[in-house]
């Protein structure tokens, strides 16, 4: 069963190490400033040439409140009028983009994330998502996976009418912890009542799918108050729930320097955290997808995860990895055929940028030959925990073995400690590997070992 895992505390505190989630290979760690806007101009041309299929993402940064947790590109602010300068630079940008396009490119997955999406007003909203539909195809009957992120203190019912009015049918909310104390000691103060409500108008209002966001490792928590926490949320039933490992890098996220190191829980406890909150969502019924996530078995990561077809990128999991990803707004990354390009992460430079008539790539990478083969390898091992060797060398026209003889040793040492099951057609990550498949897919990183690992969280 690909759902099964197995708890193997010594495999877990052997390959328990920092290392990237592989929401795309190259990982951005590689982005460098030799690519520029027009890179994208002439992947859009690529992209319209070959009539592809669209996923937009949209980046809100604004929150009226900080969350010390929080490792996002933002803007705290209590000024709502911050909005609207930055809403008029996002249409033009859109603008900009979309008449490069044909617009018998639909768009099939759509994705407000941020900072806080339902900080904007209905209005803007309303104006935001009309500006879309004219500059993009946008589906109308709701075939397309529409979501957006939202913080239950900052939406009522009459949001969520207007979010399905306006064509989203997908939600996901941020909850972290239940407990007050862990609670106040990240400055997010949300009650299971705030949650609870926003899910009921969902189900209501028929939104398709409810994703519940978890983070295990924050200060004050312990294993018998993260359970409650756990128990909680699945008595809410969320077709998803992800369950992300805090990442406390104080030294790269300014917020986190006002969490007090002595709270963090032990090492020890963080695992037992994880090793519950999995016996427990298992227990209901919960599949584990992979790197974090979970979904009830009629999901449609579940359904694509056992029939071959699940995919990967900036996204997370998704079932529409075939599309060309476009990142409006600032900080967000576009993948378009060979392509990743990413907008400036400063708020004013990406605007002077698109007030000037220019796109706000500021940085990017152009995949090559060996990056197309490394990245194939990855996304089937870390979507499906198998690797078919014949599979790759038909595509790549390679010798597995031999182009990848440096990492054999190493493969064979995680075969011999269970890990993985390796013979001379294939690898298998076994139940009791899968919660560390990110080190797996480590050995076939190129540029790894140019990389400080201290940039990334660490697998477990």
């Amino acid at each position: 069963m690909l759902n099964t895992i197995e708890w193997d505390t010594n495999l877990i505190r052997r390959y328990d190490q920092a290392g990237p989630r592989y929401t795309s290979y190259p990982t951005a760690v590689q982005f460098h400033d030799g690519v520029g806007q027009f890179d994208l101009l002439h992947a859009l041309r690529n992209s319209r040439e070959q009539l592809r299929p669209l996923s937009l993402y949209v980046h809100i940064p604004f929150c009226a409140h900080i969350c010390y947790y929080c490792g996002c590109n933002k803007v705290i602010t209590k000024d709502r009028g911050r909005a609207q300068p930055y809403l008029e630079r996002l249409q033009q940008e859109a603008l900009a983009i979309g008449q490069h396009l044909d617009k018998k490119q639909t768009v099939e997955q759509l994705h407000f994330g941020g900072g806080t999406p339902t900080f904007l007003s209905h209005d803007e909203l309303r104006q935001l998502m009309s500006h879309l539909r004219q500059t993009f195809n946008l589906l109308d009957d709701d075939s397309g996976d529409y979501s957006i992120e939202i913080d239950p203190r900052e939406a009522d019912w009459s949001t969520m009418g207007l979010l399905r009015e306006l064509g989203f049918n997908r939600i996901s909310i941020g909850v972290q912890d239940l407990d007050p104390a862990v609670q106040r000691a990240v400055n997010r103060l949300q009650s299971l009542e705030e949650t609870r409500a926003i899910i009921d108008a969902a189900r209501t209002l028929q939104f398709r799918s409810v994703n519940i966001d978890l983070i295990y490792g924050l200060p004050l928590q312990t294993p018998e108050s993260f359970q409650k926490t756990v128990a909680e949320i699945i008595a809410l039933q969320p077709d998803r729930l992800t369950l992300f490992n805090y990442a406390h890098l104080p030294e790269r996220f300014m917020p986190q320097r006002r969490i007090n190191n002595s709270d963090l829980p032990s090492p020890g406890d963080k695992l037992a955290m994880l090793q519950a909150s999995i016996e427990q969502l298992s227990a209901a019924g919960y599949r584990y997808i992979g790197m974090d996530h979970f979904a009830l078995p009629d999901d449609e990561l579940a359904i694509a995860q056992e029939d071959g077809t699940l995919q990967r990128n900036f996204q997370g999991y998704t079932t529409h990895g075939h599309c060309d990803l476009i990142g409006l707004g600032v900080s967000s990354i576009s993948q378009i055929g060979d392509l990743y390009c990413q907008n400036s992460s400063d708020l004013a430079v990406y605007q002077d940028r698109i007030q000037a008539n220019q796109l706000a790539t500021c940085r990017g990478l152009i995949c090559d030959d060996d990056d197309r083969l490394r990245r194939a390898v990855i996304q089937q091992l870390i979507c499906h925990f198998y690797l078919r060797f014949a599979d790759i060398e038909q595509a790549y026209g390679i010798n597995f073995y031999q182009y990848f003889a440096d990492v054999w040793p190493a493969l064979e040492q995680m075969n011999r400690d269970g890990l993985i099951v390796l013979t001379p057609d294939d690898i298998e990550v076994t139940p009791a590997g899968r919660l560390l498949v990110r080190s797996l897919c480590m050995l076939f990183d190129h540029y790894l070992h140019e990389s400080s690992q201290q940039r990334f969280s660490r697998v477990i």
